[in-house]
């Protein structure tokens, strides 16, 4: 059985592609509607459109979402979820859902720690 702990478990590829910053934000962002390029890229602020482009390309090689080009003139192309990609949303749903609720005492943590540590570097005590 794979372990995702050890360094050759395939499935540590796939976790690095998914938890990525952008990965979540993409797959969480597909979770209602499907999307084109620019919807995406304008509901995930400070996305560059080569890391979107990639990150969409990753995950579309991962089997998580499909790209669907429309016979029109322009195409339009429109990402979507899989059935597999809808089975990891719910579970980054609930991650980023967290993240938002502790935000401020998370950071309230780092200001503390930092204080702490600069009291350190300053020769305060330990």
């Amino acid at each position: 059985m794979d372990d995702v702990f050890r360094r050759d478990c395939p499935a540590r590829m796939v976790l690095d592609h998914v938890a990525r910053r952008w990965g979540v934000l993409v797959l969480t962002s597909l979770d209602a509607s499907d999307l084109r390029f620019f919807e995406l890229r304008n509901r995930i602020e400070g996305v560059s459109e080569k890391m979107l482009s990639q990150t969409l390309r990753t995950l579309q090689r991962d089997g998580l979402i499909v790209r669907t080009v429309e016979p029109t003139v322009p195409p339009s192309v429109t990402y979507g979820l899989t059935p597999l990609g809808r089975g990891i949303t719910a579970s980054l749903r609930t991650l980023t859902g967290w993240i938002r609720d502790n935000a401020s005492e998370i950071i309230e943590a780092q200001r503390t720690y930092d204080a702490a540590d600069g009291q350190k570097a300053a020769g305060g005590p330990s």
